[in-house]
């Protein structure tokens, strides 16, 4: 008997998603519930698994732009599994990605050489003698064809061949080009930027760093101190975590938190759930989970959907200075970046302070100019006062030490 597979859908409003990548082998024998395929939506990258057992017909390659509920193999479940053989599983090096390569190469018109007045114009020009046809004797190019030859703008002369690469962007690419293009014009995006004084996040986790981890098992980074400075201004400025729908404004009493992470098919944001309820250790956990289900390719599209406020931190990647783009439908984000030594007036005395630049992209059509440079001081606030503004002035508590 043959079982035709078809795309099972990832999720609502997904039409139709992309084979990323073949795990199996036509022909193969399969496994029930075996891995064959990765396959990208518009969200999330997730990996197919086979119905049943038996010899697998593949239907659709690798690139391929496939509807959801279209057959995409066939698996012959009359077929007995050869002798000796396990199932098959590429487990090889990552498969090259296909290029394309055009290759210009330049085109010899003349036979002969140029004159020593043609070379100097053709000098001045840098343009090779090789890329003009002669008009003199045995194709000998004169003064007269190096002042009428006209350069290729923004083409070096080269008598070597070049090869250009081009690569089908992925769907959920494209799907993040869509919506970075949209929110630029869909919205009225303004950015706010503040500095923080880092110096007592430093303190207190340079005090307890070393306990937290060994007790809870996750570190102690700067995450959830901006999670929860985030949560309670959001809790100030409501606005901050509304959306617009039509001509309603969405308010929620709160908090989902994306948090922008890098992952092998790109920027992912997958959401902290009621991160009003939880805990220093609690966020670390939740950051450290997420981090790692995006990193292997493991992150499901109801985990990166429902989120009202973005966090993203450039920083990583050492920014100094970023407007982060608006993560819809959601109507504000907050850009982290990199810590630097600075100077810094404190008590009238100019002193070096760890530093670091934060900015708040906002949609003005929702949130006014008063709410979102409140929001980023009550943020700057909160982490510059964190034992009082986060930690209720008992740290080993709020730390569950």
């Amino acid at each position: 008997m043959i079982l035709e597979m078809k795309v099972p859908s990832p999720g609502e409003s997904i039409t139709e998603v992309e084979i990323a990548t073949w795990l199996v082998e036509d022909g193969d024998y399969v496994e029930k519930d075996q891995a064959i395929a990765e396959v990208d939506s518009d969200k999330a990258t997730l990996e197919l698994p086979a119905e049943e057992s038996g010899i697998i017909t593949l239907k659709a390659e690798e690139g391929d732009a496939v509807a959801v509920g279209a057959v995409v193999c066939l698996i012959d479940m009359d077929a007995k599994k050869p002798e000796g053989a396990a199932a098959t599983k590429k487990v090889d090096t990552p498969k090259e990605e296909k290029k394309e390569v055009v290759k210009s190469e330049a085109k010899t018109y003349a036979t002969g050489s140029a004159s020593p007045a043609a070379k100097k114009i053709l000098a001045e020009k840098g343009m090779d003698a090789k890329s003009i046809k002669g008009t003199g004797k045995d194709g000998r190019i004169t003064k007269e064809d190096a002042i009428k030859a006209v350069p290729s703008m923004g083409t070096p002369p080269s008598s070597e061949p070049r090869g250009v690469s081009r690569k089908k962007l992925s769907m959920l690419r494209r799907k993040v080009a869509e919506r970075l293009v949209s929110v630029k014009n869909d919205t009225a995006m303004l950015t706010t930027f503040n500095e923080v004084n880092m110096q007592p996040i430093f303190d207190l986790r340079k005090e307890f760093k070393e306990d937290f981890k060994a007790k809870h098992g996750v570190s102690l980074g700067f995450m959830s101190f901006f999670t929860k400075a985030c949560v309670r201004a959001l809790q100030m400025y409501p606005a901050v975590n509304s959306m617009i729908d039509g001509k309603e404004m969405v308010s929620y009493d709160f908090q989902d938190i994306s948090i922008a992470v890098s992952g092998p098919k790109g920027l992912m944001v997958p959401v902290i759930r009621d991160a009003q309820d939880l805990t220093f250790r609690g966020v670390e956990s939740e950051v450290k989970r997420l981090a790692i289900r995006a990193r292997d390719g493991q992150i499901t599209v109801d985990e990166m959907t429902g989120g009202t406020f973005t966090i993203t931190n450039g920083g990583v990647f050492g920014s100094m200075l970023s407007t982060p783009i608006i993560n819809p439908p959601q109507s504000a984000i907050l850009g982290m970046h990199n810590i630097v030594n600075r100077p810094m007036a404190v008590d009238g005395e100019v002193v070096i302070q760890p530093i670091m630049y934060v900015a708040l992209s906002y949609d003005h059509r929702i949130i006014d100019g008063k709410e979102s440079v409140g929001f980023l001081v009550a943020v700057k606030e909160a982490l510059e006062n964190p034992l009082e503004l986060l930690m209720d002035n008992d740290t080993k508590k709020a730390l569950e030490m």
